[in-house]
């Protein structure tokens, strides 16, 4: 089976397990600090330069999670979500796009129901069995290691958008 990387206008991603490794630290004062990959947030970057459209649906609520993206300069970020389905949903009736232009990482039971209405569904390397068993694609690089990265590569350079010798 090919995979449709070329057919991709939109990436969709969950936080935790995809743009982190899924680790949370638990502070004292009630704060939940998570890491990001700056090799993911430079692939976010130059496919968003490219004209591609970036969205994150995530049940995870922290503020400097929210900051991280925004610096990034994600738009359409939606934390806190209980029905992840609902917002994907409402996010391709407003972006141009597709339900099958749609790229959407995630890596846990709650991706699951999201991974079934996008026309590639993508899981880290260290995703849960039922998440990989629903992916089309499983890169080989962790959540948070690279797997972001690996997937926004893949399409751009498909459709000719990945342009290191430009950057």
């Amino acid at each position: 089976m090919s995979i449709p990387f070329g057919n991709i206008t939109t990436f969709v991603f969950d936080v935790d397990g995809v743009l982190t490794d899924g680790s949370v630290w638990s502070y004292e004062k009630e704060e939940y600090v998570r890491r990001f990959y700056i090799k993911d947030g430079y692939a976010i970057e130059k496919a968003l330069q490219a004209g591609y459209h970036v969205a994150i649906i995530s049940g995870g609520n922290e503020p400097g999670v929210r900051n991280r993206l925004s610096f990034l300069g994600i738009q359409h970020i939606h934390l806190g979500i209980k029905d992840k389905k609902k917002v994907l949903k409402e996010l391709a009736d407003t972006l141009p796009c597709q339900t099958a232009d749609i790229l959407y990482m995630g890596d846990d039971i709650p991706d699951i129901q999201l991974m079934k209405e996008v026309g590639l569904p993508c899981c880290p390397s260290d995703a849960a069995s039922d998440a990989k068993q629903a992916s089309i694609y499983i890169s080989a690089y962790a959540g948070g290691r690279g797997a972001v990265r690996d997937v926004i590569e893949k399409v751009l350079r498909v459709r000719g958008d990945w342009k290191p010798e430009q950057w």
